[in-house]
């Protein structure tokens, strides 16, 4: 690890990091816990419609992808939908909340009940929070099941944070840890970015990732 750690220091160049989204990759802890049990549910659902609910960072993303996998279903973004591949479901649909269109959305979900297979969408908030939206689509999806992901504790911010650095063949301290808990925001995508950014910093100046480094990285 150390090795490859100081080639990768050598070459001073980022290097495209790629998520594992595989079922022994999700980190469980009680905020999400219940959404995963959701999804190895899968298929004794109840409907052929669910909705996954939570911030951003989440890891909605991932058990997208382990639905996918338990289901042999394709993953799409709700911007860019193919009509004709949410007729071929079950399909998990992503940022539904983000959907410029929700005419057409709805159209999809209406094609994909047609077809009878199983839709798994994925927004930032429980569609009971939507304020402006296609009335139809709303109550379509309020009518279907919906788990949510709640704020991370700091048992899972602390899993999350060494994964991330491990991943990046990264050694991070005990110290280091700690320090970032206490001054970092609480969310799994500020534990991304910051991970992210402490290694392009140490990288391009070929040290380790201290505490120092750390606070600069917060600061931005």
């Amino acid at each position: 690890m150390a090795s490859d750690r100081r080639r990768r220091a050598q070459l001073a160049l980022p290097l495209e990091q790629k998520p594992a989204f595989g079922r022994e990759d999700f980190l469980v802890a009680d905020c999400n816990r219940d959404a995963l049990d959701w999804i190895d549910a899968w298929p004794r659902w109840p409907g052929p419609l669910a909705v996954l609910a939570g911030p951003e960072g989440s890891g909605k993303t991932h058990l997208a992808h382990i639905w996918c996998r338990r289901s042999n279903a394709r993953i799409l973004d709700a911007h860019s939908l193919d009509l004709d591949a949410v007729a071929r479901a079950p399909v998990a649909v992503e940022d539904v909340d983000r959907s410029s269109d929700d005419a057409r959305l709805l159209h999809a979900l209406n094609r994909a009940a047609e077809a009878g297979g199983h839709v798994l969408v994925t927004a930032r908030v429980a569609p009971g929070y939507w304020r402006g939206r296609l009335p139809d689509l709303v109550s379509r999806l309020r009518a279907a099941p919906t788990v949510e992901i709640g704020r991370p504790d700091d048992g899972l911010i602390t899993a999350v944070l060494l994964k991330l650095f491990r991943d990046r063949q990264i050694e991070a301290s005990g110290e280091a840890i700690a320090y970032l808990l206490r001054h970092m925001e609480r969310s799994l995508e500020a534990a991304r970015r910051t991970v992210e950014e402490a290694d392009r910093l140490a990288l391009a100046e070929r040290r380790p990732v201290t505490i120092p480094l750390l606070g600069r990285v917060l600061r931005g």
